[in-house]
């Protein structure tokens, strides 16, 4: 077995293909990345299984409103990625999986941490499980940049430490690192993937960018926001999609981790001040103390060094710098400004 490990954590410097057609599970493939990454599975000529969570009224989420170009040509299976059955029976059959459910709501992590351990952490582990008794030559895990807290360097390497300053974070933290041990454990062929701050159309409005363009677009007289100093590396979701289709399709990283950024950082405020711009509507900014974080949780600035994802997949986001967010940002601002769009949001009131 350790041969087996030696063996694999040796390609992580190559970046040989996997071929040009997989069949792939997605879970999380209802949500607002997963459901990007799904359509562009599809239409890239895979074979793609999507996971999505059973509900009673046999919803798959944004699936239901994917593109008509792609709708009827996937697989949905629906489970609870907390059930180790319907993690298995899901997991039959493909040759990779991408795995992205998980429970992401920070605020709502603070009243309900026990959720996200049973979500992210058992989760994770029952992905590993089955794609390992299943023999899955590719599976590519979902982190977060959350998992550094405040930058303590920037641009942030994949070498800064680690530092959970929510109990979102916490479990992300655990479900990195389950998934790093089973590359170590068992030579499964894992790669940890950890986004910055990716937005984009079907956002939840949970997001600071969602909550602003949502009050804005709705006529609010006054928006009502938190904290505006933070600094984030906004990523538009094409991007980050790109990102884990270059990753399922190369053996490059292996056992180790790439960050998918921009390393533009940018302020809250400015962003504000941006989307006011391209909106075409200015109202005043008002701090709602229901959404902020507690002082300590708050990540003050985080901002993104790519490098490896580059050297590894030959990845680099299309958009770039301030022009690339003003472009990502008038991509979102025109798919919310669809009625049928924006009635899916309860942009009057905090959501958590």
């Amino acid at each position: 077995m350790r041969g087996a490990v030696r063996a694999r954590t040796a390609h992580a410097n190559q970046s040989t293909s996997l071929g040009d057609q997989v069949k792939v599970l997605v879970t999380g493939a209802d949500g607002f990345i997963g459901s990007h990454l799904t359509e562009a599975l599809v239409r890239a000529g895979h074979d793609v299984k999507a996971f999505a969570l059973y509900n009673s009224l046999g919803s798959w989420g944004w699936l239901d409103r994917c593109g008509a170009d792609v709708a009827g040509k996937f697989e949905v299976v629906a489970g609870d990625i907390r059930s180790a059955e319907d993690v298995r029976r899901a997991v039959k059959g493909v040759d990779s999986v991408l795995h992205l459910a998980a429970l992401i709501a920070i605020p709502y992590s603070y009243s309900a941490p026990d959720a996200y351990i049973d979500t992210n952490i058992t989760g994770t582990l029952n992905v590993l499980l089955a794609s390992r008794d299943a023999g899955v030559s590719r599976i590519v895990h979902t982190s977060t940049s959350e998992v550094y807290g405040t930058a303590q360097f920037v641009p942030i390497t994949e070498a800064h430490p680690l530092n959970a300053q929510s109990p979102y974070a916490a479990t992300k933290i655990g479900a990195d690192q389950l998934a790093l041990s089973f590359a170590a454990s068992f030579g499964m062929p894992v790669t940890v993937i950890r986004p910055f701050n990716t937005y984009g159309p079907r956002q939840s409005a949970r997001a600071v960018i969602p909550t602003i363009i949502g009050q804005l677009l709705a006529g609010a007289t006054e928006l009502r926001i938190g904290s505006t100093h933070p600094t984030r590396d906004f990523t538009f979701v094409a991007d980050t999609v790109a990102g884990f289709i270059a990753a399922l399709t190369s053996t490059a990283g292996v056992g180790a981790v790439a960050n998918l950024g921009t390393g533009y950082e940018v302020t809250i405020g400015r962003t504000i001040e941006l989307l006011m711009e391209l909106i075409g509507r200015e109202v005043p900014v008002v701090t709602d103390e229901e959404r902020m974080r507690p002082g300590p949780s708050e990540v003050e600035r985080l901002c993104a060094d790519n490098r490896l994802a580059k050297a590894w997949w030959g990845w680099e986001p299309k958009l770039q710098g301030d022009a690339g967010l003003r472009d990502g940002l008038a991509q979102t601002i025109a798919w919310f400004s669809d009625p049928a769009n924006l009635a899916m949001y309860r942009t009057s009131r905090y959501v958590v």
